[in-house]
């Protein structure tokens, strides 16, 4: 059945909260974001959209939006500790596009999250509220009991079919609602920055990704036309990282030298957490995102699958008979899927961080494979549609 007359709570106005409140409203259903902050807030840096998020995004008429913000790269180049030029390279651009039927992109992840609210805005049926200072919420047989004290200080209970925590790695929903583990720090810090373009020109092509190897660290950066700037993200071990830190990489070599110099002492330091549970949902509360399966950044996915998430979630909650039942299916159509990317993602961590001589066999096996091997070996990721098999 439609979702039409349904109602459903999202806390965490993010991207995969909004994501999962446009597929809600475009069935019909009444959707009320729950955000702490005063505004749409997206920390971080750059974002990497692979076509499996792409097609997700699509289905709400969002590419020709995110094709304005965003650069499609026409490879990913990497650099082995210390080498003045690329050892290998992954085709990308147009490739990608006829392989898998969507784009490989970079962007902001302000931009994304901007042009998801805009888009959310156009729905009379979505009420985003900002500034709540806190919440409560209770699971019954006829839905759910919701408390909330607003930005106004004052105290509002309402009713719903379900409540979705959307609400990041340190998630209240998972922790205090359903009784779910605390995110785990792993000791690594991802550092980052955007610089001008006319800062790094000489270190990186402005037309792709490039990816710098080192023993202990890895460095990532690529172009973002539509600011004018490029994205950087340097990868360490490290403990909780005090205000006056700023990231000192062993042995980088001249290219990493000289851009961790251009960025100067403007790098932003996110410590890197991750979060196993199998407690998905009970009763008609659920979580979706970085709340159910925060994971290390290592294959560019954790966005992209909270974007899943949503594509998944939403049809299901628009067709099934109940919220639980919808919340079931979910689960068994995404959990598995997650637990084996975020298990390439930690294993992608301790491949790039290979000290020597390690490192020359890991570089001389991805320079042997050629620039399409990431076609079949990533396959699995960039082939899946999301709300094709619900």
């Amino acid at each position: 059945m439609p979702a039409t007359g349904r109602n459903y709570v999202i806390a965490g106005a993010g991207i995969s909260g909004m994501t999962l409140a446009l597929g809600l409203a475009r069935r019909g259903a009444n959707v009320v974001m729950l955000e702490r902050s005063p505004d749409i807030q997206e920390f971080g840096a750059g974002l990497q959209i692979s076509p499996n998020a792409r097609h997700c995004l699509d289905q709400l008429d969002l590419g020709d939006a995110l094709d304005r913000v965003g650069l499609e790269p026409l490879a990913l180049d990497l650099f082995p500790q210390g080498a003045q030029g690329p050892s290998a390279h992954m085709e990308l651009g147009p490739l990608m596009r006829s392989r898998f039927g969507a784009p490989y992109s970079v962007m902001h992840r302000a931009d994304l999250a901007d042009l998801l609210y805009k888009a959310c805005r156009r729905f009379t049926n979505i009420d985003i509220r900002f500034g709540v200072r806190n919440w409560d919420v209770v699971s019954h047989a006829k839905g759910i009991t919701l408390a909330v004290d607003e930005a106004n200080g004052q105290s509002r209970t309402t009713r719903a079919d379900a409540f979705i925590g959307a609400d990041g790695v340190h998630s209240h929903t998972r922790r205090a609602v359903l009784d779910g583990p605390d995110a785990r720090f792993g000791n690594r810090i991802a550092w980052r920055t955007l610089v001008p373009f006319d800062l790094v020109s000489g270190q990186i092509a402005t037309d792709r990704v490039s990816v710098f190897f080192g023993s202990g660290f890895h460095q990532v950066c690529y172009p973002l036309p539509h600011r004018k700037q490029v994205n950087l993200a340097l990868f360490m071990p490290g403990k909780t990282p005090t205000p006056q830190d700023q990231p000192r990489p062993a042995q980088p070599g001249p290219r990493v030298s000289a851009i961790v110099a251009a960025a100067g002492q403007n790098w932003t330091p996110w410590p890197l957490y991750t979060v196993e549970t199998a407690t998905w949902h009970r009763g008609n509360i659920a979580l979706i995102g970085d709340a159910a399966h925060a994971m290390v950044p290592f294959q560019a996915q954790g966005a992209a699958m909270g974007i899943e998430d949503a594509a998944i979630l939403a049809p299901l909650l628009a067709t099934s008979t109940n919220a639980e039942a919808a919340f079931t299916r979910y689960a068994q159509l995404r959990q598995q899927r997650v637990r084996k990317v975020a298990a390439l993602s930690a294993q992608n961590g301790r491949i790039f961080h290979l000290p020597w001589p390690l490192s020359l066999a890991r570089d001389s096996v991805v320079a042997a494979q050629g620039p399409r091997a990431h076609l079949a070996r990533l396959g699995w990721i960039y082939d899946y549609k999301a709300g094709t098999s619900t």
